[in-house]
């Protein structure tokens, strides 16, 4: 039987929440607490009388509290602690609270806090959150699905913890990057928290500080691999799709040599996507498609230089291919556009060490067989030289390798350079704004991946919009289940890609970001939803809606943090 269910009333279209839950088994179940804002009647009903300080408190009263006391939190471990503790004990008072307080605290419960969160996470561990599938649990795999703690789940968000943030392997302490990216779905979508479920795939780890780590609360052996680890990821999305046949599937922060294997073999399969890949794409074409319109151009007609070649950086490739073909290009035409340089140089067809998932970006030998080279390899310096991008972008964490030697020669050939350093963190920005701005004359297009001040140049101040992903995952995932699509597709994340441009603010000013605020974020997802939800249709991937009812059902998905009023159910 479901704790709980949300109805509406007949008489006056109330919504009001009916459930069995009562005393001191409601206050414990955090979607439902409300803490000292029960309600005399409710106190009674509930048997809540006496559990409680006798003051019954507004939301207002309670958010005032608990900004006070995050407020005296020293640290950002500190104040992240808090927050989850909140979101442990009540989750609308947590999502009201950090939805006021948006610029402040996303950093907090996600990036980059959630790094030092995870690598801590055995050490401030409080209080468990969506399931942990271990690999000696592997043959119980539909059992465990069976214990999510929600029986209508939506939206999953799954890791097996190897490449957290780029900080490594973390082990169970993974856990952290479900929880807080189900998180931002609710708090920038407003999918019902109950609604989400988190995963921590737990086939082991090679972290030796962990394995040695007598608090660790992992499995505690080296990670499986090959044929095993196969298995035990096929018997997971097997017992996704018998439990959870409707939810959408996120991959999130597997090894570069896992993300896109994994990601092309189940993409047909159930209703997935990878955000690392995936999503990281749609918001950096989002970004490019917003400047290649201040700079009076198309994105078809743009020259492409990255440096990376991993799960990011051909993510990102995949996406602008999908927006030059949308414009008319062939996908050969749309990928000689595109020159990847990763530690062994630009890739290409004479190349021996490429791996299956970057290779199919090789430029042919025949381009480059004549460009005079100053060493064996054909370096990034080489390429803006030779093929005069007009779009130069970071994926590589290389600190400092947009030199100023490369973006003047980059400017030289282009009237508005687009640069976009993308490499988190700040530390390892391939380039400062400021610098980037300095070195172009003022010229420049620019979004970063990690927060940046305010460039100056001669007088102006020009606001850096931040390439970050939370303008587009919450809303594919809302447009996803709010058309009931079957499959996510690139051209669905073009869409997104498109919707969120659309909404830059470097279209009417030509010192503001090319990205909204972040205070912007709930109507960008509806926005990128509502366009998501249209392709879906239009694909032949959910059932025919008109724009009107697509609109009606993203808008119906999209909940709100407020108190309503309970009906107990004898």
């Amino acid at each position: 039987m479901a704790l709980f269910r949300r109805v509406r009333d007949e008489a006056t279209g109330e919504e009001i929440i009916e459930t069995w839950l009562a005393g001191q088994m409601l206050l414990d179940y955090p979607l439902l607490n409300k803490g000292s804002a029960f309600s005399d009647e409710e106190r009674r009903e509930f048997n809540l009388l006496g559990l409680l300080p006798p003051h019954v408190s507004t939301v207002e009263n309670q958010i005032a509290r608990n900004y006070e006391n995050y407020r005296k939190n020293e640290t950002d471990l500190e104040r992240y602690v808090f927050l989850t503790a909140l979101q442990d004990r009540n989750e609308t008072l947590f999502y009201r609270l950090v939805g006021e307080h948006i610029a402040e605290m996303m950093p907090v419960i996600y990036t980059p806090v959630v790094g030092v969160a995870s690598q801590t996470y055995s050490h401030i561990y409080r209080a468990p959150r969506g399931l942990y599938l271990s690999y000696p649990h592997r043959d119980e795999m539909d059992f465990i699905l069976g214990n999510a703690p929600n029986e209508e789940v939506e939206v999953i968000v799954v890791t097996d913890g190897e490449r957290i943030l780029g900080l490594g392997d973390l082990g169970v302490g993974g856990m952290g990057i479900p929880v807080g990216k189900l998180a931002l779905y609710t708090l920038c979508a407003g999918i019902h928290p109950s609604a989400t479920l988190p995963v921590l795939l737990d086939v082991g780890t090679n972290n030796e500080d962990l394995l040695k780590d007598p608090l660790y609360l992992g499995w505690r052996h080296e990670r499986v691999r090959g044929a095993d680890y196969d298995d035990f990821i096929e018997r997971f999305v097997e017992g996704v799709m018998r439990r959870f046949p409707n939810a959408l599937l996120q991959w999130e922060d597997f090894s570069r040599w896992q993300a896109r294997r994994l990601l092309d073999k189940y993409r047909d399969r159930l209703c997935t996507f990878n955000d690392d890949i995936q999503g990281t794409g749609a918001v950096t074409l989002a970004g490019l498609l917003a400047a290649v319109k201040v700079s009076g151009s198309r994105i078809s007609h743009q020259r492409v230089a990255i440096l990376g070649a991993g799960s990011a950086a051909t993510g990102v490739s995949d996406q602008i291919v999908a927006a030059m073909m949308s414009e008319g290009l062939s996908e050969a035409e749309a990928k000689s556009r595109l020159w990847l340089v990763d530690i062994g140089g630009l890739l290409h067809t004479r190349r021996t060490d490429l791996e299956s998932f970057n290779e199919m970006y090789a430029q042919p030998f025949e381009r480059v067989a004549d460009w005079r080279l100053a060493q064996d390899k054909i370096t990034l310096e080489d390429v803006i030289k030779n093929a005069q991008p007009t779009i130069l972008i970071g994926a590589a964490a290389q600190a400092g390798a947009f030199t100023q030697e490369i973006v003047r020669e980059m400017a030289r050939h282009v009237e508005r350079p687009i640069i976009f350093p993308l490499s988190n963190p700040t530390s390892m920005s391939e380039a400062a704004p400021s610098d980037l701005i300095r070195w172009t004359e003022g010229r420049a297009l620019i979004a970063t991946g990690s927060p940046f001040a305010p460039a100056h140049y001669e007088g102006r101040e020009c606001a850096i919009g931040q390439c970050n992903n939370v303008y587009i995952f919450p809303g594919v995932g809302l447009g996803v289940i709010a058309s009931k699509a079957r499959r996510v597709t690139n051209e669905m994340f073009v869409a997104a890609a498109h919707a969120l441009s659309d909404m830059s603010p470097a279209l009417t000013n030509p010192c503001a970001p090319l990205f909204p605020s972040i205070e912007n974020v709930r109507e960008v997802s509806r926005r990128v939803a509502v366009a998501v939800a249209t392709k879906a249709v239009r694909a032949g991937l959910a059932a025919p809606l008109s724009a009107e009812e697509i609109e009606q059902r993203v808008e119906a998905k999209m909940w709100q943090p407020r108190y309503v009023r309970y009906r107990r159910i004898v």
